[in-house]
């Protein structure tokens, strides 16, 4: 005969009814909603930290462009300018100098238009 109340079984249902804390009605409460959906909620984790990579790089690539465009520059000239100078910025930090560092910016918008008068 099967057994249905051994150790590793209450175990494995303590565990999976753990990860479906917070979940709403059966799914919360019923064994079969609760693998479905902690094993859903798990495959959506796994794409979306990939994806919140790919978000972010948006975010400050239009953040550069928008900071780009006010100082008379597109985004890919300004990248172009950067490779040219040599300096080894990335996005992220670009990003949050624009915001937060304007005049930082500034500096760095200056080295880049050299670059690119230069190349010219």
């Amino acid at each position: 005969m099967r057994t249905t109340t051994g150790a590793a079984r209450r175990q494995s249902k303590k565990r999976l009814f753990k990860r479906a804390k917070g979940y709403v009605g059966g799914r919360r409460k019923l064994l079969r909603s609760v693998k479905e959906t902690t094993l859903r909620a798990g495959v959506f984790a796994y794409r979306d930290r990939r994806v919140k990579k790919r978000e972010f790089r948006k975010l400050w690539i239009t953040r550069l462009s928008a900071a780009c465009r006010m100082r008379g520059l597109r985004y890919s000239q300004f990248i172009d300018g950067l490779n040219r100078a040599g300096l080894e910025l990335d996005r992220k930090t670009l990003s949050e100098m624009a915001i937060h560092n304007p005049a930082d910016f500034d500096v760095v918008f200056a080295k880049v238009q050299e670059a690119l008068a230069a190349k010219a």
